[in-house]
């Protein structure tokens, strides 16, 4: 499990690629699943919620940056 404040320190650069990752990973277990050969179920839920976190900070971190620019300058 990967925990909020450590997908917040990797940054927004590498963070498409992290969960370009995840979802690999996520075939992969579907595919072990559908296939019988799946020995850790609840690595499956694991990166379910990864991929949830990670598109979750991402989403937050697009929503600031458009904030601070849509405010404009402050006029007196």
């Amino acid at each position: 499990m990967t925990k909020p404040t450590d997908i917040r320190a990797k940054g927004a650069d590498t963070l498409p690629q992290v969960l370009l990752d995840l979802r690999k990973e996520q075939f992969n277990l579907r595919f072990q699943r559908a296939t019988g050969q799946l020995e850790g179920v609840g690595r499956v839920r694991e990166v379910r919620r990864d991929i949830a976190r990670i598109k979750t900070i991402m989403a937050e971190q697009k929503r600031s940056t458009a904030a601070g620019q849509a405010r404009p300058a402050a006029k007196n």
